[in-house]
């Protein structure tokens, strides 16, 4: 895993928000002050076009980390193009987690379009309680078991009992800390090597979690 400070790459600044000029519905909206939060997003089910909505609504809360960075190539008519591809997570540690890839001949630039591909491909993260060894109420874990799948790798996370502590791969390891999740259990199968497809997989597991409605939230 390598820091994003080690590459001087920052966060956008706040003071920039005030300058920031929507180009969406929804832009004017958060910008306005009429959406105050990500979870009014999602409840009316609206897609986040714009990086800039994630960071006025959770502003200094929301941290990254570079999770990988590769070298590709492509063969064009001018010959062949090795570029960057870096791997970039973002969240708040308490339920809003992002993934995202940028691709390009410099460093930065491709760190830049992972960092807002992953404010835009952000989700909220249904956590819970799942576990029957532990029973306690707090969001520590996840509500029950869930699925992802990239490429080959195949994952399922299982909820665990508090003080188990992330029992996953380095990688999924750094995806759950960022969704706010302390204990889980995991298990995958594929080239988990593949660090991109790994922490795809884990990101679609997560995604899927929140795709149904746990018995604790009928009725709200």
């Amino acid at each position: 895993m390598v820091s994003a400070e080690e590459f001087g790459e920052k966060i956008q600044p706040y003071e920039a928000i005030e300058e920031w000029k929507p180009r969406t519905r929804l832009g004017w909206l958060v910008k306005e002050g009429k959406i105050g939060s990500l979870k009014e997003i999602f409840d009316m089910n609206m897609r986040i076009k714009e990086p800039e909505i994630v960071d006025a609504l959770l502003g200094r809360e929301l941290q990254h980390e570079i999770i990988d960075i590769n070298m590709v190539q492509k063969m064009t008519d001018a010959g062949r193009i090795t570029r960057f591809r870096v791997v970039v997570v973002v969240g708040n540690q308490n339920g809003f987690v992002g993934l995202g890839v940028g691709k390009a001949r410099q460093l930065r630039i491709a760190v830049d379009k992972a960092l807002a591909d992953a404010k835009l491909n952000i989700i909220p993260v249904r956590r819970g309680c799942g576990s029957f060894e532990c029973g306690c109420s707090e969001p520590h874990s996840i509500p029950y078991q869930v699925r992802g799948k990239a490429g080959s790798v195949d994952v399922v996370l299982k909820p665990a009992p508090k003080g188990t502590g992330l029992v996953a791969g380095d990688t999924a390891k750094v995806i759950l800390r960022y969704a706010g999740i302390s204990d889980i259990w995991s298990w995958s199968r594929g080239k988990t090597s593949t660090t991109i497809n790994f922490a795809q997989a884990v990101f679609d597991a997560l995604r899927r979690a929140y795709r149904f409605v746990s018995v604790s939230e009928w009725g709200r």
